[in-house]
């Protein structure tokens, strides 16, 4: 079990919220206006939180301090991101997403390394699969037989600068594409791994877990 805190008790928020309680995590909601919580479903056990979702001690009411993620789903584009940031850069919350309503501003945020959904092609699954890993492995596609996934992959920092190859190599999966700043992008025989960029590869579903570990840990000497 995690703790997760949502920003944000619109319909987003609490289907988020619904959701992360029915697969046994803690949950804290934030909203400015408490009369949102109604959207909450009777039996809700979460933490409610009035306050601003990027005021530090309204952070602190929700438990961002022991928070696995982070989920900034307000209807304000520059409350999500401030949010967003002071819950990774104050409270080191290892995995953040923000909602957004103007996509022309996805390649400022993800620069900034701040994951973005953008409203025009939003759903819950997607803020899900950033802050849930094991969502990534429901994957995109699944071939007939069921051994083979197209997932995202989390790595670890210390793969940035290093060619989508090495990580092929190191991993043995087949990287099919990455998205950066918003676009897909289809990795050449040069292409480097950067800071922000979404890697989508497809890989043995028996052997998620081994890959993650690889992952998750900065490339060994061969790799460098």
């Amino acid at each position: 079990m995690a703790h997760f805190v949502i920003m944000g008790c619109g319909r987003v928020g609490a289907t988020l919220a619904h959701t992360l309680e029915d697969a046994g995590h803690s949950v804290a909601i934030i909203d400015q206006d408490d009369r949102a919580f109604r959207r909450l479903r009777q039996g809700f056990t979460g933490r409610k939180v009035t306050g601003v979702g990027f005021d530090r001690d309204t952070l602190k009411q929700a438990g961002v301090g022991e928070a696995y993620a982070f989920a900034a789903v307000s209807s304000g584009d520059n409350s999500n991101i401030l949010a967003t940031r002071v819950a990774r850069e104050t409270f080191h919350v290892p995995h953040v997403v923000a909602r957004i309503y103007d996509p022309g501003r996805a390649e400022i945020y993800q620069r900034l390394g701040i994951p973005t959904v953008a409203a025009v092609r939003w759903s819950a699954d997607q803020v899900l699969r950033r802050i849930l890993p094991e969502q990534h492995l429901a994957g995109d596609f699944r071939e007939p037989s069921g051994r083979l996934v197209l997932a995202e992959l989390d790595l670890d920092a210390g793969w940035i600068g290093h060619r989508i190859s090495s990580i092929e190599k190191a991993a043995d999966v087949r990287i099919a594409y990455l998205t950066r700043f918003g676009e897909g992008l289809l990795p050449g025989a040069g292409t480097a791994y950067q800071d922000g960029d979404t890697v989508h590869a497809m890989l043995q579903v028996d052997r998620s877990a081994q890959i993650a570990q690889i992952l998750a840990k900065a490339p060994a000497k061969e790799y460098q």
